[in-house]
């Protein structure tokens, strides 16, 4: 399994010239014959004012144009577009930076869809932060058989596609959602992005999950959200546990803003606090793992199967990595 350095340029808005002025002067013909102005005083003005009409209305026409290229502002940034004009008369031309400009983001969609197809691959042991744990698991899914790796897949690649038109730089931990291929393990995921690891440092790292608990394990409806957070691990975790703390409440009120439900059966507020975690426990820069709901609750699932609900996630997900990072 290589790791993924998936990346495009950031995408920027359309720059519109201002309509320049016709330049040199206007004759009238007759019979192809050219002809001066009956007058001169007369003929410069009707040039003067029909020139200044045309260029009002080009200059509204292109202005209307480019007002229509700017993004979803719910999905991101708008990108500038209109070129103004200067006190001179002459077009410049604008573009407003993209708010993620080079920074680096994380995303480890979790699991892999082939893991239950190498066993011994994936149950062997690699260390989780000082301790051993399995390199990785199966994941859960639906009632309906929606695989917990294909979710966490197609969510991370419509948070790529957000945070790239953000100005972003994503870097996946698996580059595929296959059957035949197995991992990484939650050794190497916690590390791709790392200071002094190879390919560019990232700034944030977020991994998707969904949980799997039985509906009525915990006496009561298990469905919703909860953010997971890395705990004090002496020597592995001291130096990303505040800052991470800060990322996971931003991702927690992103979720709640987007209209899903905190967790029932998990966590406190929304936000669970570990130190179990590889993934969590490699990383050296802020981290989070979020279990975006409970995959064997109905109302959860539906929403999870839904092309809408995955976009709605993305969206989360996108507008909280925004917000941690320019706030």
């Amino acid at each position: 399994m290589t790791r993924s350095r998936c990346c495009a340029p950031r995408r920027t808005g359309s720059t519109c010239a201002s309509p320049r002025s016709p330049a040199g002067s206007w004759t009238t013909t007759t019979g192809g014959r050219t002809r001066p102005p009956r007058s001169t005083a007369g003929y410069a003005r009707r040039v003067v004012h029909t020139g200044l009409v045309l260029a009002t209305v080009l200059s509204l026409a292109l202005a209307a144009g480019c007002a229509d290229e700017g993004g979803d502002a719910g999905r991101g940034s708008r990108d500038g577009c209109c070129a103004t004009s200067s006190t001179t008369g002459g077009p410049t031309s604008s573009t407003a930076p993209a708010p993620l400009a080079g920074r680096v983001v994380v995303l480890d969609p979790g699991h892999q869809l082939g893991n239950a197809r190498f066993a011994s691959r994936i149950s062997r042991r690699v260390d989780a932060g000082g301790f051993a744990k399995a390199c990785n698991t199966t994941g859960t899914a639906t009632g309906e058989g929606y695989p917990e790796a294909t979710f966490a897949w197609q969510v991370a690649a419509e948070t790529r596609r957000l945070l790239e038109r953000l100005g972003a730089r994503v870097l996946l931990t698996r580059d595929a959602d296959s059957a035949r291929a197995w991992g990484p393990c939650i050794d190497e995921r916690g590390t791709i992005g790392n200071p002094g690891e190879p390919g560019p440092t990232g700034d944030v790292r977020v991994s998707i999950h969904a949980d799997g608990v039985a509906t009525g394990s915990t006496g009561r409806r298990a469905h919703g959200f909860h953010v997971i957070r890395p705990g004090l691990r002496a020597g592995w975790t001291d130096d990303v546990r505040a800052p991470s703390e800060r990322l996971a409440v931003a991702l927690r009120d992103a979720l709640d803003a987007a209209g899903f439900a905190r967790s029932t059966y998990a966590g406190d507020e929304g936000i669970d606090v570990r130190t179990d975690l590889g993934t969590l426990n490699h990383s050296d820069i802020p981290v989070v793992m979020a279990e975006l709901g409970n995959m064997r609750d109905g109302g959860d699932a539906a929403v999870m199967e839904s092309p809408a609900g995955r976009k709605r996630y993305a969206r989360a997900v996108a507008r909280a990595i925004r917000a941690f990072l320019t706030g």
